[in-house]
């Protein structure tokens, strides 16, 4: 039995370019854009990315995830910032388009956030939301990936791209991008963004799996201990965490 076909992932992040090579349009959702006041705004151009982070962000996670449908959520417009307010609502729109995922390749170390943005993190677990963030920037915590409930990712330096370590409550896993045929991955992005993208595309190869009667905190306990499963053993010494965060939001 499962969850429910397809598993849905929303992506908050600078949109989606569908006709990147490494983009499948036919697997994305019509998603929205959220500016910094928290509304949202819909339309043909409302996610369509001008940064790239987010398309190469989807590209990670639909790599891993082939029968999962992205459902991009814009939150960086002009630059890879983006409001508290902006990304609460984020959270909150994609826990009413009942995505299972949230994938947040981005977070905050300013502490005044704390408290919103954990209570957006506790509504989607209610609801059966798995939320998947960086956990750390430096060695100061990160939100939403260090919140109760979430599921902090940081980057594991000798951790192969389809795998994934287990540090404590938090998953360590690859910070490289796909592969960019012709561009030495020197080159390529690389870091805390494609960690998190990484590690969503391994939970929403679980989620496809996950029994119907499941729902709420107890969904994503069961989905953090199969990731816990696959994870290779390794000690944490051999890991490290990205010192910049790719997007901090205000």
């Amino acid at each position: 039995m499962t969850w429910r076909e397809p598993v849905r992932v929303g992506v908050i992040d600078s949109g989606v370019h569908p006709a990147h090579p490494h983009i499948r349009a036919e697997a994305l959702a019509t998603g929205v854009a959220i500016l910094r006041n928290g509304e949202v705004a819909a339309g043909n151009e409302a996610t369509l990315d001008r940064l790239g982070h987010g398309t190469a962000v989807t590209a990670a996670i639909q790599e891993k995830a082939l029968g999962a449908i992205c459902v991009p959520v814009r939150v960086f417009h002009d630059a890879l910032r983006a409001s508290a307010v902006a990304l609460v609502a984020a959270i909150d729109w994609c826990v009413a388009a009942r995505v299972d995922l949230v994938n947040l390749s981005l977070g905050t170390t300013n502490a005044a956030h704390r408290p919103a943005i954990e209570a957006a993190v506790q509504r989607a677990v209610r609801a059966g939301v798995a939320v998947v963030a960086a956990r750390q920037a430096g060695d100061e915590p990160c939100w939403p990936g260090s919140a109760s409930g979430a599921i902090g990712v940081v980057v594991g330096a000798d951790c192969a791209r389809d795998g994934c370590f287990q540090l404590g409550d938090a998953f360590a896993a690859s910070g490289e991008p796909r592969p960019i045929p012709g561009v030495p991955p020197r080159r390529n992005l690389v870091g805390i963004s494609f960690a998190v993208a990484n590690l969503t595309g391994l939970a929403a190869r679980h989620c496809a799996e996950l029994p119907l009667a499941l729902a709420g905190a107890d969904r994503i306990d069961v989905l953090r201990r199969r990731l816990a499963d696959q994870a290779m053993a390794n000690p944490a010494s051999r890991s490290t965490i990205q010192k910049q965060p790719t997007a901090p939001t205000a």
